[in-house]
This record gives C-alpha cells, structure tokens and sequence, in this order.
C-alpha cells in the first residue's frame, strides 16, 4: 500500500473530539468500493477482506488514529441553534494526502454506532440511506460539484427501526473521503462556549490546513480573510448545485464545512423541471431550503460564521468578507451553467444575460431539467431538435434564449464526441429513479439497478470530466 497517513486534527487536541470505538456489527457483506477514490489516497490495493477489516469492523490503518475521533461541534438546524450536536453516528476514522495533489484528505462514517453526541439515537445508518448517498455523490461529481466521495458501504446485519420508512429495514455502514470535516458548526461550538482560545486555535489550524495560501504568522487580519476564502468556496458550491438542477435538504450550519464541499446527503433530490420551490426534506414544511432559496441560506450560514469569528476578526473587515458572496455566486452560476451547455464565454454581460434567460425560459417552458442541459451541450440545435425534448424548443422564450446561446461558440472542450453525448436521453436520478433503484435490492437482494445506474453515472462522470480537463 502507498498511502500516506496523518494525524493531522488529533493536534487540535482533546477539547475538540472525543476517542470513540465503533459498533461491534454481526455481518459484514461488502456493497460499494469506490476504486477510483481509494487509487486517489493509496487504498486500492486493499484486499476485500483488508477492506472490510478497515472500513467494517474500523481496525485502524496504520500510522493513523489507534481511536476514531468523533467530533465535537453545534449548529443552526432550519435556523434554530442547537448545542446538543456533534458527531452522533459518525466519526473521523483517518487522514491521510490525496497522492494526486498533497491535499489532507479524511475518511469519515456514517452509521458507525453510537458516541457521546447520539442523543439517544443507535448511531445507525439504513441501507437505503446508503444507497442514497452513494448514488447522490456519484451523481455530483459527475455534473461537476464539488462534493464528498462516497468510498465504502457495508452491509451490517442489523434490523433498524425507523420512522421514515418501513421497518425494520436493513442497515449499512458508510465512509466517506472528503477534504474535511471541520464545519461552520464548529466555530459556533466555541464561540457559544465563549472559549476564544480554543476559537482562535480552530481559526490558525483551518487556515494552514486548509487555505495554507493564506497563512501568514502574526496577521491579525486572518479571520477576515479565511472567512471570505469561505465565503467565495461555499458560494461556488451553492452555484454548481442550481446548475445541476440539486436540492441539498438540509442546509444547517453543520452540514456546511469550511472547504466548501458539499457532503452529509439526507433527503436530497434533483428536480425534474425548474421550480423555485421545489423542496427535497418532507419535514422542511415552510420551504426554507427549496431549490432557490439554497443560495440564501448558504449566506445566512456564513452570516453565522462570521458571527463566531467576530472576537478575533475586526468589524467592518467582517463584513466585506462576508460581502464577498454574492459577487462570487454571480460568477460561479456562469461558469456553472456555460460549462453544463459547453458554450465559451463571451463576456460578463453577455454571460449574465444568458444564463438569466435559461432560468427565465426553464421556468416558462417547463421542459426537462436535466434534458435541456444535454440537448443544448454545444448549442447544435440539430441535435436538440432530434430530442425527445424537441417540442419544448419553440416559442418567444425559447428564441431570445436561441438567438444569446447562438452568440457563444462552442467551448474548445464540449467533447460532443464522447459516446455519452450520442444517447438520445442523459442519465438522470429524479426520486422515481431512486426508488426504482432500491426497490429490486429491499425485495430480491437484486442490486443489478445499482450498478447499471453507477456505471451510467461513471460514462458521464468521464465524459464531463475529460472536457473539463480540456
């Protein structure tokens, strides 16, 4: 094995996670190995039964952490502060460098059993919760998000309890490699606690762990900086996720990190066609976190953020940090949506104006979400007209949008040769899908569904990512 352990948050000391040990599971029947993300930190050499040892039954990889870490943090939930949170069914199990770019990478549970923070849960994940996130991250990285890799799920052999769907049901366990996990979450913690030593050591770990650029010994101007740097990577997160038509769920500041990586998937879903108030969480009952309002929310979060920072930040340095939003969206939804329809840009006006329209024309229209981004790659109305989709591609709307995607040339790297692009629909993983996706395995134990939905997501995953490399 290559890989490269580190310890790198057991430096931050006690008072910011406690040692756990992970729940002793009956069976282990291994569902999902994500290769490509293990190649990436030097576990794709593993054996299956390695495998299982490290990421079932949380034998420690060597050189890393002899205790996983579950850790310690508070939070914003649908706007109400809660000091009773923390890692409740999850825990940092190792660190370990990305081998491609040197970034600290860490493997963290989900489902992992129970910690001091579980508040009377069992710290369980079910099986489809597992199945959902493997399938929301793969889905993510494919559409060019920023996102969490889902790298492991277990079968556990447990019967769950739950009440959001019919029990008992099976259970899992999930590890997930992200670039971290340090949350907004985690800063509110201290600062509630009024521990502003603990808050300025938080501060000076993050900036050299995470935006090292940054880090400058004795600048007492650090928390307004780090906290823009924030502020720009959320913003662009927030922009790639309406780009790709996703609805995160819940939008709480701890489930929202200091990189900007989206991770922690619930009730996630992508809408089928654009609707301002298309929700994904039944229990979000007044549309906090609908589809448009997920912009919104990200900036009253790091408004929270901000908030926390304040004693070891200056006031108005603050704010123009946090100002920094908006603009930073402006731009990202832009480069988001140009990249979905592999047009080049053309220009901040003329971009502004065309990304405007195909909101305005998505809205209208009502044609598929997903469909439309597809049809369009390249602006070949030929192709789009032989659509399934087609007979959305008329009217007043449509050709103000035609005539500003007519004024951008086709992007050097639309790739429009990749087999994916000559499918006659793209892959899409709406509820309906989703559900169509576990149903064979809760009935049969037939996960046939699954892995023709991944090896889908895979074909688009390469085609995206080799006209993002160009």
């Amino acid at each position: 094995m290559t890989f490269r352990p580190r310890m790198t948050h057991a430096n931050l000391g006690p008072d910011f996670y406690d040692a756990v040990r992970a729940a002793d599971f009956p069976e282990h029947v291994l569902r999902y190995r994500n290769q490509r993300a293990a190649a990436s930190v030097g576990l794709d050499g593993l054996s299956d039964a390695e495998w299982i040892a490290h990421f079932g039954r949380f034998e420690p990889l060597p050189g890393s952490f002899p205790q996983p870490l579950a850790l310690r943090y508070h939070g914003h939930q649908f706007q109400t502060y809660n000091p009773d949170l923390g890692d409740g069914r999850g825990f940092l199990f190792a660190q370990l460098d990305d081998l491609n770019d040197g970034r600290l990478m860490d493997l963290g549970t989900k489902g992992s059993g129970r910690t001091p923070w579980s508040r009377g849960g069992d710290g369980k994940l079910t099986l489809k919760g597992g199945v959902r996130e493997v399938l929301a991250t793969s889905m993510l990285e494919a559409l060019g998000v920023n996102t969490s890799k889902s790298l492991s799920l277990v079968e556990t052999g447990e019967e769950l309890v739950r009440g959001d769907e019919p029990s008992p049901t099976r259970s899992s366990v999930l590890v997930r490699l992200s670039h971290g996990h340090v949350r907004i979450g985690s800063f509110q913690r201290l600062s509630y606690l009024g521990e502003d030593a603990n808050l300025s050591r938080l501060l000076d770990h993050s900036v050299k762990t995470y935006y090292p650029a940054l880090w400058q010994e004795g600048d007492n101007g650090r928390a307004a900086h780090f906290l823009g740097a924030v502020t720009e990577a959320v913003a662009e997160t927030g922009a790639r996720w309406i780009a790709a038509g996703f609805v995160h769920g819940v939008l709480n500041t701890d489930n929202i990190n200091i990189t900007g990586e989206s991770f922690d998937y619930g009730p996630w879903r992508f809408v089928p066609t654009y609707d301002p108030a298309f929700t994904a969480a039944y229990f979000d009952e007044y549309g906090l976190y609908a589809f448009s309002r997920q912009p919104e929310a990200l900036v009253w979060n790091l408004t929270k953020l901000a908030e926390a920072l304040l004693p070891l930040g200056e006031h108005a340095q603050m704010e123009a940090a946090l100002n920094r939003y908006w603009p930073a969206f402006q731009r990202s939804i832009w480069a988001a949506v140009l990249d979905r329809l592999g047009l080049a840009p053309l220009g901040e006006e003329a971009d502004s104006e065309l990304v405007r329209e195909v909101f305005n024309y998505l809205g209208e229209s009502q044609a598929p979400y997903e469909q439309f981004f597809f049809d369009w790659r390249g602006g070949d109305a030929g192709r789009a007209m032989r659509s399934p989709a087609a007979s959305h591609y008329q009217g007043e709307a449509f050709e103000r949008l035609h005539g500003l995607m007519a004024a951008h040339s086709r992007a050097a790297n639309a790739n429009l040769d990749h087999p994916y692009f000559a499918r006659e629909m793209p892959r899409t993983m709406l509820i309906d899908e989703m559900e169509a996706i576990w149903a064979p395995i809760a009935e049969a134990d037939d996960w046939t569904a699954f892995e023709q939905a991944l090896s889908e997501i895979e074909e688009m995953r390469e085609a995206y990512s080799a006209a993002a490399a160009g």
